[in-house]
């Protein structure tokens, strides 16, 4: 019974990851590219930021992703 609630959830935790990350990203992105519009001249600092942001965002998804493999079944 518990090896089959595991199985069952684990790819709907890491889909839920992966949708939060792409939305959280997609603004982030979006966010930065229309502060660059804005303000060119601040366009490396606010690109540096988004970066460190996104490099967060996608390790929050590769922890979801690894906890699949390293749970024992």
């Amino acid at each position: 019974m518990k090896g089959s609630i595991l199985q069952f959830s684990y790819p709907i935790a890491v889909s839920i990851a992966a949708i939060g990350s792409g939305l959280g990203l997609g603004r982030a992105v979006g966010s930065a590219m229309e502060a660059m519009g804005r303000q060119p001249e601040a366009a490396g600092k606010i690109q540096t930021g988004m970066i460190v942001g996104a490099a967060f965002i996608e390790a929050l998804t590769i922890y979801a992703l690894i906890t699949v493999f390293l749970v024992p079944k």
